[in-house]
Parts: structure tokens; C-alpha cells; sequence
């Protein structure tokens, strides 16, 4: 018998999903430091990912929700994905959790203007203000002219690829979610990030340690655990719910980072943070009101 899952207990899994996410990040920055190639710690990533959904499936007999049916959609996403990963890990080898995690949350900001552009979404003053303010946290945040930042160029142009890549799969995520399962696409991404990495690892590949082996498991086991536990959260109550606890992650990574690293963010990195992350939720907000707005209201008999 299964225990229904209350809108409280949903956030409480979408926090669950959120921290759990932060610990992998963290986990992909500690192996990080080491001479291990990004494409190999995809590799080891997507074979956690899909030996975890699959043992789920196969206990759940949820086998054919792994199946994908439109498969040149799913390798399009999977292509992405594989370049938000790879992209992910070097960025963490060159900038401080914190400001990684200020910088991939000016996602939404991208992924509305192409909704707008590509999907006809309607693009309110509002959206376009938060948008603008988003843009605007993220100079604030990086603050290029002082010498104190917490990061270098080169991490920079990783993180905004990652966004790229982020945003754009998530625009055409939400075309195949109409044809495809949450898991299958998860699946199916991480089949691809196994194949890949795996496939160059032929050419070159980084022996490893025990130290490595036992990290490379901790990131995909917080990486598989985290991508469930957020779609319970899903499952049980809706998006823009799940998408306001979201930004608990800056707060995470922050104390995550001053735990291990002892990096403290500074005042640019704030601000230009409560400025992201206002924006965002101010998208979300405007989002959950038009999807209520579009729901018909009840026929009452007269």
C-alpha cells in the first residue's frame, strides 16, 4: 500500500532534491581537482544514472518507461545535456561554488526569452523587466572590474555555455515531455553521457584511485537520488511549486562551500544574487498566474 505523498511532504522531496543536487556538484568539484578528463567524470556519471533508474524500474516493473519514442528528439536532448555536463565540470574546477550556482540560475531568465522566441510564449513587461534585472545581477555578481572575484574567465565562458545548453534543452524538454516519461529522458541522457564518455576514455583515460573511484560514486549516487526525489516532488504537486525552492541552492552551496573551502561570498556576490534570484522567482510567479488564469471557470446552472 502506498503512503500518499501531502503537498508538504512533496517540498519537503523537492528540498531533498535540491540539497542533494549541491552535494553532487560538490562532490564533482572535489574530484574535480584532480587530473581526471571531464568527458571520463560524465562517463562514470551517466553509468550511476542509468544503473540507478534502471535497478528503480526493474523493481517497480516500470520497465517500458525507459523506452523512448521519439528517438532523434531524445538524442537531440541527450546532445545537450551531455554539453551542460561537461560544461558543469569545468566550470566547477574554475570558479567557487557559490558563484557557479549565481551564475547557472540566470537559466530561466534565457529559457524565457527563447520560449518567447521560439515557442510564441507571450512576453509580458513584467518577464522583460525580470529578465533585464536578471541580466543585471549576473554583471553585479561577476563584477569584472575588481580583483577579488572568485573565479576566472575561463569558468565564466563554461558556465554561460552551460546555461546555453541548459536553457535550449529546456525549451524542447518541454516539446517532448508531450510524447516521453520523465525517466526515459533522464534514462536515455545518461545512456548517452556513458556511451560518450565511455567511448573517449578509449583514447585517453585517467587511472583511478580509490579516493576517485569512492568520489566518482558519491556524485552519481547524490546526482540519481536528487533527479528522483525531485520527480516525487513533481509528481505530487506542480511546477512552479517545486521551481520556488529552487533557489535554495544558493543558499547551500554557499554554506557548503564555507564548510569545505571556507570562501565566503562577497558583497557583489550577493547582491547580484538577490537580484537573480528575485527575478527568477518574479518568472515563476507570473507564470503560475497565467496557467491559473487559463484554467475555464465552472458552468454554474441557473
Amino acid at each position: 500500500m502506498r503512503v500518499p505523498v501531502t503537498d508538504r511532504g512533496a517540498i519537503g522531496f523537492a528540498l531533498a532534491g535540491f540539497t542533494l543536487w549541491v552535494l553532487a556538484d560538490t562532490t564533482i568539484k572535489l574530484v574535480g581537482r584532480s587530473r581526471l578528463p571531464a568527458y571520463e567524470m560524465v562517463g562514470f556519471l551517466g553509468l550511476f544514472i542509468v544503473g540507478f533508474l534502471g535497478v528503480h524500474a526493474l523493481a517497480r516493473g516500470e520497465v517500458r518507461a525507459l523506452r523512448p519514442r521519439n528517438l532523434p528528439g531524445q538524442l537531440v536532448r541527450s546532445l545537450l545535456d551531455l554539453g551542460n555536463n561537461l560544461c558543469v565540470v569545468v566550470a566547477l574546477r574554475h570558479l567557487s561554488l557559490t558563484l557557479f550556482y549565481i551564475l547557472v540560475f540566470l537559466a530561466p531568465m534565457v529559457t524565457t526569452t527563447l520560449s518567447a522566441i521560439f515557442l510564441r510564449e507571450r512576453l509580458t513587461w513584467r518577464k522583460a523587466a525580470a529578465i533585464v534585472t536578471g541580466f543585471a545581477g549576473v554583471v553585479v555578481a561577476v563584477d569584472p572590474f575588481s580583483s577579488a572575484r572568485q573565479g576566472d574567465w575561463t569558468g565564466f565562458a563554461a558556465c554561460m555555455v552551460c546555461v546555453a545548453c541548459f536553457s535550449v534543452n529546456m525549451v524542447w524538454s518541454h516539446v517532448m515531455t508531450q510524447t516521453e516519461s520523465p525517466q526515459s529522458l533522464t534514462f536515455f541522457s545518461g545512456a548517452m553521457m556513458t556511451v560518450m564518455g565511455f567511448g573517449l576514455m578509449l583514447w585517453h583515460a585517467q587511472p583511478l584511485t580509490p579516493e576517485l573511484a569512492g568520489g566518482l560514486c558519491g556524485m552519481g549516487l547524490f546526482c540519481a537520488t536528487g533527479t528522483m526525489c525531485f520527480f516525487v516532488a513533481l509528481r505530487h504537486t506542480s511546477a512552479a511549486t517545486v521551481s520556488q525552492y529552487h533557489y535554495t541552492q544558493l543558499l547551500t552551496g554557499a554554506v557548503v562551500a564555507y564548510l569545505i573551502w571556507h570562501t565566503r561570498p562577497t558583497g557583489s556576490m550577493v547582491l547580484g544574487g538577490i537580484l537573480i534570484a528575485a527575478s527568477g522567482l518574479s518568472i515563476a510567479w507570473a507564470a503560475s498566474r497565467e496557467r491559473f488564469s487559463a484554467i475555464p471557470l465552472p458552468v454554474v446552472p441557473e
